[in-house]
């Protein structure tokens, strides 16, 4: 049957239905969304708590706990992790991956009402949860300054305007806003004043509470009108609150006043934000799924103009960091990349034909196929990014691997004296099967990523998909338009000759592969030493190599953590971020420089650098300023290039890698997490080593003399009030205004807590009215306590970050790590994992070597049913052993380190150096079986009769992917590696299996021969 035969007598509708393919293709374009990379949607749902004062241990245990227990109930919860820190709480729950992230949200929901009687009644409000995706990072961030207007004032704008409209803008899902918080009015108690005028904490919070009211009064009416009730029970400044009367007595009456510090101010005074040499709010500006963040980010700057007028004249809107300019340079350097490889690709067509007429027509094949696969790119739901646009940068040199086949074997029989119209015919039906072998065998490798499952999955998906869909549209073009075009386009060779210089050319390199092949197949033995060789270096060399997981990219943003020992105060920490800050200023490849603290002792910073044509890499930068920075004493400074895909440590991390501890005991885990910090801070492999040091920070424990303050009529209730109106910053009242809510926040006067004396001058109400000192009934004492709590699993966990030094990859990491924990010997009740980027690193490294043998099983199963035989398969793929070595050698010998990326490669190398062995040996099989020719007659006359379309298909596929590799323009860290390993393996392989792959076929049809007659002679005997 000639599928081929309808199209090439009814040009008409062929042609119109190419034109629709690519009408689709075009309408598909325009509306795919741009990302840097395919969204990977993990269902990962975080829970955030709150209870103001509480310490971590507090926290852990009565908020966490109970959370995660509610929450490890629900079905598809592959992993849960927790951090509770002064005052708050913060669960992820990772969710199996075919989990729906919808009901996922439900069932988080149900769980946390399950658990609001377990958890303390002291909480201001419920736990609210949020669907996040941790591989995803900001696409934006905004910075609102002013010399005049205060923090907590701007922190307003920043959320009752700016936040609100950017959260209308098409494509923005989330908008996080730090570096102050709102505009609340404090009240600041002196002890000493307190005391002298016998005055106890609870009467001023009752005070404050009582003044400020703002609940419903009514209405009243007569005849046909009404009055809404309205009064001044709402105190909205500093003034107000001020002159209320606390008591009265003889006619002397004590205002707050006299008690107490009253100022407007803000309700979180340990919150501050930075950019550049400014204090500033930061906006925090996260995508929707799948938007498209190059038009997201485009409609964002149109309302800053529009928000810049709202906002008072004395503020500054400006961007602090913006993805946009580097994920257009590296898409756009991708697309000219895609017109480099079409243009080399027609080139090596016109080359090889020698007739313009020739190269016209798969110069037609290859745009058909790569725009109609938009069309199919849009209804998946994909987008433009780095992993689908090098799909078809590779798709490049495989389209147009059917197109030379059909032209060349139709081309052969115009030589041999058919018209255009009959050699169409015959030569189209001749190559359908190879077309149909060369592309099935091709697709199931592609198809196989789909199964690797986890992140690999999600990240070569739409690479994988994109791919195949190109070679579907690709087999249809062969079999539909070329052969129409070749029946209608070419001419007689006499018609048209060509060129003398390019046809010498062809025709000494022809009779010099002919004589060299008769020369090598009288040496079969050594040519299949040759092969069992090529596979033993394929082996060593993928041992060998070095690995990472990913490449590193150049975002041209930084990462930045400046972490504090353990119990250090926020006015201590803030001064040695204004130090790193300036450092960070000063150097020449920093652009801006953004941050922010929020209580504790970590900063978070945001550097954005220059342009990458006028500074070194990223990475280079980081290596650089890791020297320069000086060293600040009590204070770290970690810094990491920012990435598309980060897999980075527990809640973000400081670092992209860690090593974790979990125990059932949290006594164990500060037992032997300094031995392991040590442990990884002596390896040279290492750098960065982020581990808690010392022994916690300062903890003050009362312990109450329950029996005394029973007698004094004090209970524990009244003693946690207590201590919480003095210390937590507690928010006694609510004020109600027409775009927020504010607080009335209660405290002790900052100058009075620099010592835990202060709690000699505390009072409370005893049972008769009398104030009573806390230190009649209390005593306390001092000790050391973690300034965080981590669980995993419910397991307590302690995290070491670290970096990889310089020049070592991540595989030599890892080893130097599992052996000094080897060296270490950990007791059973704790164990070690890697974790963060290094953790799927370490996962992913046990199941490459079989997903490629999976997949080499996958092809072998396909061939073998397409051919009816097992043997031709194992000749078909014997060509994948040099392959594999050109590709690893070529990694090797530049330096680079192997990764998911190179490990695409390889497997876009089993699909693409097959297709030669299979052009060879179906027309040796049809010499063999038609014309009856030896098997050796047969593999040579094939072999040379299909080398020129052997070497235009594989010239096409390495001048494909050659625009991957050269040139170091954004994004080429993730395109240099797929290059590498495709032009490395191509060119290897094109030069050994020429000759490699005539020996084993003849090898193989030896012992198929022999094997055959086994069988035969066995079955004459049993018969006899």
């Amino acid at each position: 049957m000639n599928l081929s035969a309808p199209f090439i007598r009814r040009p008409v509708a062929t042609t119109l239905l190419s034109v629709a393919i690519v009408l689709l293709g075009i309408l598909g374009f325009r509306l795919l969304p741009v990302a840097p990379l395919p969204d990977m949607d993990f269902p990962v749902i975080t829970v955030q708590a709150s209870l103001p004062g509480a310490s971590p241990q507090v926290m852990a245990a009565t908020v966490a706990t109970p959370l995660e227990r509610a929450l490890g109930g629900i079905a598809g919860v592959s992993q849960m992790s927790s951090r509770s820190s002064q005052g708050s709480t913060r669960i992820m729950v990772q969710f199996e991956l075919d989990r729906d992230i919808n009901a996922a949200a439900r069932e988080v929901q149900a769980a946390i009402n399950a658990a609001r009687e377990l958890l303390p009644s002291g909480m201001r409000s419920m736990p609210t949860y949020r669907k996040v995706n941790p591989t995803q990072s900001p696409i934006m961030v905004l910075a609102l300054t002013s010399d005049v207007v205060s923090r907590g004032e701007l922190y307003d704008l920043a959320e009752s305007i700016v936040g609100q409209k950017l959260l209308q803008v098409q494509g923005v899902g989330d908008v996080q806003i730090g570096g102050a918080s709102l505009p609340a009015v404090r009240v600041e108690l002196e002890p000493r004043l307190l005391e002298h005028y016998g005055v106890a904490l609870d009467d001023v919070r009752q005070t404050i509470a009582s003044a400020n009211q703002q609940r419903p009064k009514g209405q009243l009416e007569q005849g046909s009108r009404h009055w809404q009730i309205q009064a001044n029970d709402q105190l909205y400044q500093a003034s107000d609150y001020a002159s209320l009367i606390i008591r009265e007595k003889d006619g002397a009456i004590l205002r707050l006043s006299d008690v107490a510090r009253v100022s407007d101010d803000v309700e979180n005074r340990y919150n501050s934000g930075f950019f550049n040499d400014q204090e500033a709010v930061l906006l925090v500006i996260n995508r929707q799924a799948n938007a498209n963040i190059i038009e997201t980010i485009a409609s964002i700057k149109q309302e800053i103009p529009g928000l810049k007028a709202v906002l008072p004249a004395s503020t500054e809107l400006s961007v602090a960091m913006d993805r946009s300019p580097v994920i257009t340079a590296t898409l756009h350097e991708a697309e000219r990349s895609l017109l480099i490889a079409t243009a080399l690709v027609i080139l090596v067509v016109l080359l090889f034909l020698g007739h313009w007429r020739a190269a016209v027509i798969p110069a037609f094949a290859v745009p058909v196929s790569l725009i109609g696969s938009f069309a199919a790119m849009y209804l998946m739901g994909f987008s433009l990014n780095n992993m689908s646009l090098m799909a078809l940068i590779i798709a490049t040199g495989l389209v147009v691997d059917d197109a030379i086949v059909v032209l060349e074997n139709i081309a052969r029989h115009i030589r041999l004296g058919l018209k255009p119209m009959q050699a169409a015919l015959v030569g189209a039906k001749e190559v359908g099967f190879t077309l149909l072998s060369m592309n099935l065998s091709l697709v199931v490798v592609f198809i196989s990523i789909l199964f690797m499952g986890g992140i690999v999955e999600r990240l070569f998906r739409e690479f994988s998909i994109t791919l195949t869909v190109a070679i579907v549209i690709s087999l249809l073009v062969s079999i539909t338009l070329t052969p129409m075009m070749c029946a209608r386009w070419l001419r007689s060779e006499d018609e048209q000759p060509a060129p003398r210089l390019l046809q010498r050319w062809g025709s000494r390199l022809l009779n010099g592969y002919r004589r060299s092949l008769e020369w090598t197949l009288n040496f079969q033995r050594l040519m299949l030493l040759g092969l069992l060789l090529t596979i033993g270096a394929s082996v060593w060399l993928f041992v060998a190599v070095p690995k990472t997981f990913m490449p590193q990219q150049d975002t041209g943003q930084l990462r930045g953590m400046i972490r504090g020992d353990d119990g250090l105060s926020y006015h201590t920490m803030w001064p040695k971020m204004e130090q790193y800050r300036q450092a960070l200023l000063k150097d020449k490849d920093v652009q801006s420089v953004a941050g922010f603290i929020s209580g504790g002792s970590n900063a978070f910073l945001i550097v954005r650098l220059n342009p990458v044509a006028e500074r070194e890499g990223a990475q280079d930068v980081v290596n650089r300023l890791r020297k320069e920075i000086p060293k600040i004493p009590g204070s770290r400074l970690f810094l990491m290039p920012e990435q598309d895909l980060w897999m980075g440590g527990r809640e973000g991390g400081n670092t992209q890698h860690e090593y974790v501890l979990l125990a059932s005991e949290l006594d164990d885990l500060r037992e032997w997490q300094p031995k392991v910090r040590d442990a990884l801070r002596a390896l040279p492999e290492l750098t960065d080593i982020d581990g808690r040091e010392g022994r916690g920070a300062q903890q003050l424990t009362l312990e109450v003399d329950r029996a005394q303050a029973a007698r004094l009529g004090v209970d524990m209730a009244m003693v946690t009030a207590l201590l919480n109106n003095a210390f937590s910053q507690r928010q006694v009242s609510t004020i109600y205004e027409t775009l927020n809510q504010y607080s009335v926040v209660l405290e002790v006067s900052p100058e009075f807590v620099g010592s835990p004396k202060v709690l000699e001058q505390i009072q409370v109400i005893g049972n008769e009215g009398q104030l009573i000192p806390l230190s009649a009934f209390t005593r306390w004492n001092y000790s050391l306590q973690s300034d965080s709590v981590q669980h995993d699993g419910q397991f307590a966990v302690e995290s070491i970050g670290f970096a990889l030094a310089e020049g070592v990859s991540m595989d030599q990491a890892t080893a130097a790590i599992e052996y000094a924990m080897a060296r270490i010997a950990l007791p059973t009740e704790v164990q070690g994992k890697l974790g963060g980027t290094a953790g799927f690193f370490n996962q992913s490294q046990g199941s490459q070597g079989m997903m490629l043998l999976v997949a080499i099983a996958i092809v072998y199963l396909v061939l073998g049913v397409l051919y009816e035989s097992y043997v031709h398969p194992l000749t078909i793929l014997s060509t994948l052993p040099s392959a594999g070595v050109g590709a690893l050698l070529a990694i090797k010998l530049t330096g680079g380190e192997f990764s998911l990326i190179s490990l695409l490669g390889l497997f876009l190398l089993i699909g693409i150096v097959k297709k030669n062995a299979i052009l060879m040996i179906d027309f040796a099989l049809h010499l063999q079986r038609d014309e009856g020719k030896t098997p050796r007659q047969a593999i040579a006359e094939a072999a040379v009769q299909r080398f020129r379309p052997i070497m235009m298909t594989t010239m096409a596929a390495i001048l494909g992917a050659l625009p991957l590799l050269i040139g170091g323009a954004e994004g080429s860290e993730m395109r240099q590696p797929l290059g590498l390993a495709i032009v490395g393996g191509l060119l290897l392989s094109q030069l050994l299996t020429l000759y490699s792959t005539p020996a084993v076929y003849l090898f193989f049809d030896r012992l198929e021969r022999r094997f055959g007659r086994s069988r035969q002679a066995s079955c004459i005997a049993q018969e006899g």
